[in-house]
């Protein structure tokens, strides 16, 4: 079954469009509050479809990341007996509850690994908010995790641009089912 063609030439048709920025920083403040679905789905053919804007593209991600961070933040500051019938049916709880110990020792730190790793950041926002992480620091950590994540992202794209573009979309299935797979065996390690 061919999913990951046919939406790869979906987004790198987006990556064109006047509108596309606000979809990329929509799908970005979404990302680190609620949304399952990751901006670098969207990010890296925009910057294979616009390979010198990469770096706006890159700044709008991470800017638009982190403020979607910090409506997470507040979310979980001041609504988490709201979200978490909704954090509990998504199975997002467990992994809540496992953040709340690594907030409790690492913080800061914690939050800046976060928005680096595939990890799901916005776990990490709304307990950032539950726990009263010191708001300027939950900032600055998710300004330099999401940051250097969504500026590497772009940078390595724009960078092999039109020398990987051809191999990417000739193994775009492949590399589908593969990440698919990857985080299918990540997602069960973790609830281990």
């Amino acid at each position: 079954m061919k999913i990951f063609g046919p939406l790869y030439d979906t987004v790198l048709k987006w990556a064109g469009s006047p509108s596309a920025p606000w979809y990329l920083g929509g799908l970005s403040f979404a990302e680190s509050s609620f949304f399952p679905v990751p901006p670098d789905v969207m990010l890296m053919p925009m910057c294979l479809g616009s390979p010198d804007k990469s770096m706006r593209f890159a700044l709008l991600t991470t800017l638009a990341s982190v403020a979607g961070g910090i409506a997470g933040y507040f979310i979980g500051l001041y609504a988490l007996e709201w979200v978490t019938p909704w954090m509990q049916e998504f199975g997002y709880w467990d992994h809540y509850l496992q953040v709340q110990g690594i907030f409790a020792k690492w913080g800061f730190w914690a939050v800046l690994v976060a928005g680096f790793s595939p990890i799901p950041y916005k776990v990490f926002t709304i307990s950032a908010g539950a726990l009263v992480m010191n708001l300027p620091l939950f900032v600055l950590a998710s300004a330099v995790g999401r940051g250097a994540r969504f500026f590497m992202v772009a940078g390595l794209v724009s960078w092999g641009g039109p020398k990987i573009e051809p191999a990417l979309r000739k193994y775009v299935e492949r590399l589908g089912w593969i990440s698919v797979a990857v985080l299918g065996i990540g997602f069960l390690v973790w609830k281990l």
